[in-house]
């Protein structure tokens, strides 16, 4: 089918830039990012749990259980 569309200047840029790194033809080009565009609509997105980094900060210098001895050592040391 031949139609007309109207590219945003960056699009056309981005669909030409690849169809010369390709060596495809543009419209070659053109269809396949809007088939894959139209499918991930389609798409459910998969939702990625979030895993945190962890570290290993080595042993408390200080034993959190005595809340007092941690008050005192804060005392201390301003």
């Amino acid at each position: 089918m031949r139609t007309t569309l109207n590219l945003d200047d960056d699009v056309a840029r981005a669909l030409a830039e690849r169809a010369r790194k390709e060596a495809r033809s543009l419209s070659r080009v053109a269809n396949d990012a809007i088939r894959a565009g139209l499918r991930a609509e389609r798409e459910p997105r998969r939702q990625r749990r979030y895993e945190p980094r962890v570290f290993d900060s080595g042993e408390a210098l200080i034993d959190v259980r005595d809340v007092a001895a941690a008050l005192d050592l804060l005392d201390r040391e301003n």
